[in-house]
């Protein structure tokens, strides 16, 4: 999912280090030189750019030729340059958009990467751990460095390994098998017309199959207005791309078969479809994407599947703990999934940040069931962790949106969201589809223990039936909430808070408005307001408060009304998500943002729609770019 994190350190003077996630795309077409290979390289990064806007580049080949051009900053400015100076017609054309790691944002440190002779082009997406001694190697031999980065380095080590074996393949497996980190490389070579190899380790790469020219890209929306034919490329394999033919080698060089499958949306759900961004659009897709999630998960006789199930269900029915493994606004959903499970289920269910699960030396066994939560399925921290987890013996399940991506083929058994692609940065639709998909996990656990009978399934599943409609509903209220946000556009502080599942509500609040807005928000579960939070509270103080039902149960309404008062008789300005008809909150609100009503388990689908609502629209009345917020990447695929 996103960056979460924004360590940054130096070393030597190769400039400053972020996590990363870059987007990389690559075609292939006939021997007869076209604009094709580079306008399918530019549509591709245009699609890809949300994983990277520092700078953007192309390299295009045929016969005797390798040309490349890349400039710093957003696609525009590389557009800009090609219109201003065009290249000439190609057979292969890489293309990069990128998120700087080694080497801050500039033309010198942009993608692709040259060797020295100009022959040979490539990109990369990750981190080469070890480029320092690898680069002093080739230091010492004389060969001359244009940039700060590290892919500098195997472009280099690539374009000899070429020259003494002659085979670009087997070079790329010679190189590879040097190199730490992690790494989607793309190779092109003058003196290899009509071919892109291309490696992965622990960062995305997909193969599209067209006919008479193939595709690569970080992800299918790369080419998916192309071809909906995809191959899933599994860890540290090789593949040699021409215009008739894919074939991968392992780290070995042995011949591999991969898993070809069909991509199920196609390139206009990846465009903005009139709306202003892409996230505005993808908060007005989720009521499609919940239905979509829903669909098709009860067979004949009225049982709930899952979409691959490779544990057997005597040993989910032995299971005695779940662990949820996630980063950011999936770790929210795992919040969620943890009030639902242990309700229906009676399963103790931990949640845990992937990046610290694996470093505390966590109890698991043969009897827990980790549940990995990722949207692009490739997130690294989480990656990491569900091969610790499956290494103590538990087994794992993936809820993921990216058919193909690593965590789902690493996993015992998945269940995909069906949200589409996901373009802005900042997660929407992708967050109701992962809490749909813990539902579905909840009920489908209940029903294969004996914790629910079937009638209380069926009643359950009508519930969540009924929740896209109801998500519209909140959606068709947008224009109250962004005039609020436009009369808050100078505040520079938010408190949220909620009780129950209101609560991982307002954590998901909260991220949303300091991802786009840039300002100071921070979720508190309402019960701690007296243990410490509420010395934050001041003359003037906007704090919205997520209400549970009152027709929920333990007396929470009552509390958070009470907790409202609290603030209220401190300055608070207050906001409250309410459910229609609650009445008793309306002397104790300055606005109140209605939802419609819902069981509580289920209306964290609801309360937090107006809040990622209220945050892309304050971002944009304070000028920001909503879809690709400062310092941030879709996903993270380095620890």
């Amino acid at each position: 999912m996103r960056a979460t994190c924004a360590a940054l350190f130096r070393r030597k003077d190769y400039g400053v280090i972020l996590f990363p996630m870059c987007g990389i795309v690559g075609y292939v077409g006939p021997n007869a030189p076209s604009n094709r290979p580079l306008d399918v390289c530019l549509e591709g990064l245009a699609r890809l750019e949300y994983r990277g806007y520092d700078s953007a580049g192309v390299a295009l080949g045929a016969p005797g030729l390798l040309v490349s051009r890349k400039k710093a900053g957003k696609l525009a400015n590389l557009l800009d340059s090609l219109a201003a100076d065009p290249l000439p017609e190609a057979v292969t054309a890489i293309g990069h958009t990128r998120w700087a790691t080694h080497g801050s944002p500039s033309d010198m440190n942009a993608h692709p990467h040259l060797s020295a002779d100009g022959k040979l082009a490539l990109i990369h997406n990750g981190i080469i751990e070890n480029f320092a001694s690898l680069r002093a190697e080739l230091e010492a031999e004389g060969v001359p460095f244009a940039s700060q980065t590290d892919t500098e380095v195997v472009a280099h080590l690539l374009a000899r390994a070429f020259a003494e074996i002659g085979d670009l393949t087997e070079a790329m497996r010679v190189v590879t098998a040097r190199l730490a980190g992690a790494f989607t490389l793309l190779a092109i070579h003058e003196d290899a017309p009509g071919v892109i190899v291309g490696a992965r380790r622990n960062s995305p790469l997909v193969i599209g199959l067209g006919e008479g020219e193939n595709f690569l890209g970080s992800d299918v929306a790369a080419f998916i207005s192309h071809t909906s034919r995809a191959l899933e490329m599994g860890q540290d394999q090789i593949a040699t791309v021409t215009a008739d033919d894919v074939s991968i080698i392992d780290a070995d060089g042995q011949p591999v078969t991969g898993r070809t499958y069909e991509v199920d949306w196609d390139a206009s759900a990846a465009v903005k479809g009139g709306f202003a961004t892409f996230m505005e659009k993808e908060i007005h897709d989720q009521p499609g994407a919940v239905a979509d999630t829903l669909r098709g998960r009860v067979d004949e006789s009225g049982h709930l599947g899952l979409d691959e199930l490779r544990i057997d269900e005597a040993v989910l029915r032995a299971i005695d703990k779940i662990i949820v493994i996630a980063c950011g606004t999936a770790a929210y959903a795992g919040h969620v999934a943890k009030y639902a499970i242990e309700h229906w289920c009676r399963i103790p269910v931990e949640v845990e940040l992937a990046h610290e699960f694996r470093y505390r030396d966590p109890i698991v066994s043969e009897k827990t069931l980790v549940v990995a939560i990722s949207q692009s399925g490739e997130t690294m921290d989480t990656i990491m962790a569900v091969r610790h987890a499956r290494e103590q013996g538990a087994k794992v399940l993936a809820i993921c949106n990216t058919h193909g991506s690593t965590i789902p083929r690493e996993a015992d058994a998945v269940l995909y969201t069906h949200a589409g692609p996901e373009v802005a940065v900042a997660s929407t639709k992708a967050f109701l589809a992962q809490i749909t998909a813990c539902y579905l996990l909840g009920a489908y656990l209940a029903q294969l223990r004996g914790n629910m009978f079937g009638d209380e399934i069926r009643a359950l599943l009508a519930e969540l039936a009924e929740m896209p409609d109801k998500i519209q509903t909140v959606i068709d209220s947008e224009d109250a909430v962004r005039e609020l946000a436009r009369e808050l556009s100078d505040v520079t502080s938010v408190l949220f808070l909620g009780r129950h599942v209101g609560f991982p509500v307002a954590l998901e609040g909260a991220l949303k408005l300091k991802e786009l807005a840039y300002i100071h928000a921070e979720g508190f579960a309402a019960g701690e307001l007296k243990h410490g939070p509420i010395a934050l509270i001041e003359e003037g103080q906007i704090v919205i408060v997520i209400v549970p039902s009152p027709r929920g149960r333990d007396q929470l309404h009552a509390k958070v009304v009470s907790n409202i008062q609290e603030v209220r008789a401190r300055g608070a300005k207050t906001i409250v998500i309410a459910e229609d008809g609650d009445t008793d909150v309306e002397p104790y609100a300055e606005v109140i943002m209605r939802i419609p009503a819902a069981p509580t388990l289920l209306a964290p689908l609801l309360a937090v729609v107006p809040l990622q609502l209220f945050a892309c629209h304050l971002a944009g009345a304070k000028g920001l770019d909503v879809d690709q917020p400062r310092n941030l990447a879709k996903s993270v695929t380095v620890e």
